[in-house]
């Protein structure tokens, strides 16, 4: 993938097997050395690492220079050991004294990013989507596999929401049938980047292995709204639905769903978004159900749900919540309410170190939160052939649909020079 004027790559694969998880007894000795890659969403990954013990933040990698010197100035004027910052992630990964790297930069990169640490014998917490397609997601879990890394994704949810999916398995509702979740916004038209970049963007990385759209200029579209364009993003389906459809996922107790739908479109303004900014997808795991519900430029404030995710049962009613959930019977009268230890960022973060250190299982093992964003390119195939997506419970593979199957990777494959592979 372009890695060779950065790393003797022999030399890197051949160092995988040298570096083994962390023992156990030598886990509280050891302070883990991390590196945090694109600083948006990074900045709070940085957040939660400062304020978690027994770890130093070594590097921050940022394509802009602007973003680069706040995040610089934010961890040196907290953290006793300088950190050092650089425009490319790759210039630091032949640093064997580095633990795991931190990965924040948009879906495109995900995979590409995470499968070239993972070959320098770096562990890996990824944000989600962690895959901007099916191919890739299939990728990213064959690599922590073949690489024996501990990889987690960054839906916080799974650590946040633990305490109410045990009291939803351990009955609260009875046998759990169906499930929503809801994402409303009051987002604007993309005439309006309310996230420009810079000029001083180095764009060529900021693109990396993703080749140029013809129909579009890349520059207009940095930092943010790259997410509603198909050539880098994955809609609001895998920008803020994953966060929803992996705890309904959870709840249900769901692989990969039998019949996928997604219904909607761009209602809103008539600008170059090509994702939906309102719709719902379905998903039926044959023994239960769910939809996700998008209005991503209405508030639709006269009709608040009552929870973010809703789980309907034999018995009752779940309204949850990031750290909350109430419990409400057929008749729709509240009989209980929950709160888990939630805990932000820090929590989720510093569950991954802790499994790093062996002294914890991971919340979200990639190939767990894997399953959830297969959830998300099933649905946005399902948008875009104008079909209904049919797939093998077990294996999440399309039955019998050669249009969605044409999604299944990156249209067009790599850029010239990057070769993405396991």
């Amino acid at each position: 993938m372009n890695r060779r004027s950065f790393l003797h790559q022999t030399s890197a694969l051949a160092a995988v097997s040298a570096l083994p998880k962390l023992r156990a007894a030598d886990a509280a000795q050891k302070k883990l050395k991390v590196a945090v890659v694109a600083l948006g969403r990074g900045m709070g990954h940085v957040g939660a690492l400062l304020k978690l013990p027994n770890v130093e933040i070594a590097y921050l990698a940022e394509v802009d220079p602007k973003r680069l010197e706040i995040g610089l100035k934010t961890v040196n004027d907290k953290q006793q050991v300088s950190c050092q910052g650089v425009t490319d992630f790759r210039t630091f990964l032949d640093d064997k004294t580095l633990d795991a790297v931190f990965i924040a930069t948009p879906n495109f990169w995900h995979t590409p990013a995470a499968l070239l640490c993972m070959q320098a014998g770096k562990h890996v917490y990824v944000e989600k989507p962690g895959s901007q397609n099916a191919n890739e997601a299939e990728m990213i879990v064959e690599a922590a596999t073949k690489y024996d890394r501990v990889v987690q994704m960054g839906n916080q949810r799974r650590t946040w929401m633990k305490e109410a999916i045990e009291a939803l398995h351990g009955g609260a509702i009875g046998t759990v049938r169906f499930g929503r979740g809801f994402y409303y916004n009051t987002r604007k038209t993309l005439a309006v980047n309310e996230k420009p970049a810079p000029a001083d963007l180095d764009f060529n990385l900021w693109q990396g292995p993703v080749p140029d759209d013809a129909k579009h200029d890349m520059k207009q579209f940095a930092h943010y709204d790259w997410h509603w364009l198909w050539h880098w993003g994955n809609g609001e389906l895998g920008n803020n639905g994953i966060h929803t459809l992996d705890i309904l996922r959870w709840g249900l107790k769901g692989d990969y769903p039998l019949r996928t739908t997604y219904n909607g479109g761009r209602y809103f303004y008539d600008d170059a978004q090509e994702t939906p900014d309102t719709g719902t997808a379905v998903y039926d795991f044959g023994h239960a159900g769910c939809e996700w519900v998008q209005s991503s430029c209405h508030p639709r404030a006269a009709e608040k749900p009552l929870s973010e995710i809703m789980f309907y049962g034999d018995n009752g009613t779940m309204a949850a919540g990031r750290d909350t959930w109430t419990i409400y019977d057929p008749k729709g009268v509240e009989i209980s309410k929950g709160k888990g230890a939630g805990g932000g960022d820090p929590a989720h973060i510093g569950n991954f170190l802790d499994a790093i250190r062996g002294e914890a299982k991971l919340n979200s093992p990639i190939a767990e939160g894997q399953k959830s964003t297969m959830m998300c390119h099933l649905g946005n195939m399902a948008y875009r052939t104008n079909t209904v997506v049919k797939c093998d419970p077990k294996t999440g593979k399309i039955l019998d649909n050669t249009e969605a199957l044409k999604l299944w990777g990156r249209e067009g494959g790599y850029r010239k020079g990057w070769d993405v592979k396991i």
